[in-house]
């Protein structure tokens, strides 16, 4: 069963997920490292684990999502997967990286995209992928229906949503996303966000100031 390590990086504290089994095969999901001490963090609890990358995955591709891309790529040459309709997103990071201060080197282009159903695997896990576009125009979420969680990106948060005056963002489309997509998991199903902490299904459900 699959296990996952959150390293928040860059200024804006995303979170790269690390997803990895008992087979020692892991997955990188959203790169955000932005500086040689996160890029280090990375690689020493791939090597401390003795962990092989076989997959490197974006939910979407807003900057703070993909500064890692090429990294990752030089490293273990993986190149990203994503939904084909972020690929605008993904062209225009070289243009959006200095208006934040960051540095950013091109992240190659997928040789496969994923589509809106499906599923992708590593090891032995199997991750379910959920499209819910509304914070980015084809966001795409994965589920580990085993292990029962959900690398939801910026979709949901604790406590709240992600936002949607981006380029592409609608604000309806999300929380319909939101409602008929993930509030269908298991109540106990955790959610691990693109920023902060983790929460379940069940707590959003009742708490969460956007969907109650």
């Amino acid at each position: 069963m699959a296990t996952v390590k959150v390293l928040p990086n860059n200024p804006f504290q995303e979170n790269t997920y690390i997803l990895y089994d008992e087979t020692g095969e892991c997955a990188i999901i959203d790169p955000g490292m932005d500086n040689a001490a996160e890029q280090n963090a990375v690689v020493n609890f791939i090597k401390n684990n003795n962990l092989k990358p076989v997959l490197l995955l974006n939910t979407h591709c807003h900057i703070d999502h993909i500064l890692g891309n090429k990294f990752v790529f030089d490293m273990y040459g993986l190149k990203p997967q994503f939904h084909k309709g972020e690929l605008h997103l993904l062209e225009a990071g070289i243009a959006y990286a200095p208006q934040f201060g960051l540095h950013y080197e091109p992240s190659p282009v997928p040789d496969t995209f994923l589509n809106e159903t499906g599923t992708v695997s590593f090891g032995n896990t199997t991750l379910t992928l959920i499209f819910a576009p509304g914070h980015s125009p084809a966001h795409l979420c994965f589920y580990d229906e085993k292990a029962n969680y959900v690398i939801g990106g910026d979709v949901l948060f604790a406590g709240s949503i992600g936002r949607t005056d981006l380029p592409g963002g609608d604000f309806k489309q999300l929380i319909a996303n939101i409602e008929q997509k993930l509030l269908v998991l298991p109540e106990d199903c955790r959610v691990y966000p693109g920023h902060g902490i983790d929460t379940t299904i069940g707590y959003e459900k009742l708490t969460n100031p956007f969907l109650v």
